[in-house]
């Protein structure tokens, strides 16, 4: 499995920015899902934004036009981000990136419990 590190969580007032950065350590595979996840106390985990390795995105309908997923591939390390804008309170959680394989035919992995490996997480919060 991959080890990844995310960092840039933070406390903002609503209508600000961040911008996440996870690092990879290797490469989930040769074809794979990468995404970010959140989750607030009592919960489940959802997803919030997910690249393919051939840099198509899916966002869930709640961040659309706000948030930006994007994968860079330095030095042969993988480098994921978030764009988070206009920050709402809902947007307050502990956000993960996560990896795993893309089996040959697949469309798009979504559900947190398909993915494989899997950051500390980093805190957001966001103040009205």
């Amino acid at each position: 499995q991959v080890q990844l590190v995310e960092s840039g969580g933070d406390s903002v007032q609503a209508g600000g920015s961040l911008k996440l950065s996870c690092k990879a350590s290797g490469y989930p595979s040769s074809t794979y899902f990468m995404g970010w996840f959140r989750q607030s106390p009592g919960e489940f985990r959802e997803g919030v934004a997910v690249i393919r390795d051939d840099g198509d995105t899916w966002y869930r309908d709640s961040v659309k036009g706000r948030f930006t997923i994007s994968l860079d591939n330095r030095e042969n390390t993988l480098y994921l981000y978030l764009e988070m804008n206009r920050l709402k309170p809902e947007d307050t959680a502990t956000y993960y990136c996560a990896a795993t394989r893309r089996p040959p035919g697949a469309t798009w992995y979504t559900l947190a419990t398909v993915y494989q490996s899997w950051g500390q997480g980093t805190q957001v919060t966001v103040s009205s």
